[in-house]
């Protein structure tokens, strides 16, 4: 019988890992898979020196918001894309607009409006004249989804026919206009903003769309010293300009080198596992599982979480992957994937606090092998 969920002291992800020694366990089932190649092992160290030069570069306009950064940087070198969620004045648009400017690539901005049309997002076919013969012809004009980074700005305030304008891009890296295919450039991401407090005029995104999204980060409030350096800083002086780091083929190369990045059998079982087991479904759903939530994450949250959790490595230089990566990304990752039920609701149980606990109760090797880190802290306890 699982342990109740309410009223309990629920740790998160990796404090719990450390507290138990289960960190020992996730370090074991890592090893034997590594980069060694020597070329591998300078891009790993160049990537490492680029995104501290991209920090560099945000802070001397965004005060704060590390752990953003850090995970809008995850997205990047996934190759995926992102849904930003914070109230008014947290800086998410300027945010990414100078994350675009560290980037030496093609930025757009798509203001997301009731009035808004798909041509609006992918562009369409327009009638020109040739001036010498006279004759007519359609030609493609793109649309502002054609650049290397798309801001895709309060995306929940347009309808679902102009929403759903990004789910081919998102996809499959092209649109489709007038039954012509058109291909995006490449690298290509979609970083979403949305705020969450506003209902009125705001039209939710369907399941199909959100599940696009490799991450859904939340941006909370900034500390009392980093407010009090924001009102000064941006009383008193202009933001300094941005330089840009990392060019396209530099990008490339990165999100390559993630995508090679080993991960054992192992530990791909561990991802997978964590994504079953917010299934009410499966085969033997955990009692909290099955008392709050309505549906769960599909396969995509698996492919999701590894692919975050090799981004993560990579940032910090590990040439392998660990079971502690795989459970830092998956309160981003499954976030917005799992739906709880009214239950849930009733008795004031958030999405974050449950994928914590969801964690601290999957076990980190199959066959109940190895507990979960939240049982083994209650058995050093009992000791």
């Amino acid at each position: 019988m699982d342990e109740p969920l309410i009223g309990r002291r629920v740790r998160g992800p990796i404090e719990a890992i450390h507290e138990t020694g289960c960190l020992q366990q996730m370090t074991d089932l890592a090893n034997g898979d590594e980069l060694e190649s020597e070329d591998d092992l300078k891009t790993l160290k160049s990537l490492s020196d680029d995104f501290r030069r991209v920090q560099e570069q945000i802070g001397r306009v965004v005060i704060g918001q590390e752990d953003v950064i850090h995970e809008l940087f995850v997205t990047l070198l996934g190759d995926g894309h992102a849904l930003l969620v914070g109230v008014p004045g947290l800086a998410k648009t300027l945010l990414i607009r100078t994350l675009a400017q560290s980037l030496e690539m093609s930025f757009k901005r798509i203001q997301f409006t009731p009035d808004l049309m798909p041509a609006d997002v992918t562009g369409t076919d327009v009638i020109f004249e040739n001036q010498t013969g006279g004759e007519r012809e359609f030609r493609f004009v793109p649309g502002p989804v054609f650049a290397h980074v798309v801001l895709a700005d309060e995306v929940n305030r347009t309808p679902p026919k102009a929403q759903a304008s990004l789910l081919e891009a998102m996809q499959e890296n092209q649109v489709t206009v007038g039954g012509s295919v058109h291909s995006l450039p490449s690298p290509f991401f979609v970083l979403a903003t949305q705020n969450p407090i506003e209902q009125e005029g705001t039209y939710p995104l369907p399941e199909a769309q959100l599940d696009r999204f490799m991450l859904q980060i939340m941006i909370g409030y900034p500390s009392e010293t980093e407010e009090l350096e924001i009102a000064l800083t941006t009383t008193s002086t202009r933001p300094e300009a941005v330089e840009s780091v990392i060019g396209v083929d530099a990008m490339l190369a990165y999100q390559d080198l993630v995508r090679r990045l080993p991960v054992s059998h192992a530990v791909g079982e561990y991802a997978v596992r964590l994504a079953r087991a917010t299934r009410p479904d499966s085969s033997s759903p955990l009692d909290m599982v099955k008392s709050y939530v309505r549906w769960g994450a599909g396969p995509r949250a698996s492919q999701h979480l590894i692919l975050a959790a090799k981004a993560r490595a990579a940032l910090k230089g590990q040439n392998q992957v660990r079971p502690e990566d795989i459970a830092s990304v998956a309160r981003s990752v499954l976030r917005h994937r799992v739906r709880l039920n009214f239950a849930a609701d009733a008795d004031g149980i958030e999405t974050d606090r449950f994928i914590d606990e969801l964690i601290s109760s999957t076990p980190v090797e199959g066959n109940g092998a190895t507990r979960g880190a939240d049982q083994l802290f209650r058995s050093e306890n009992t000791r």
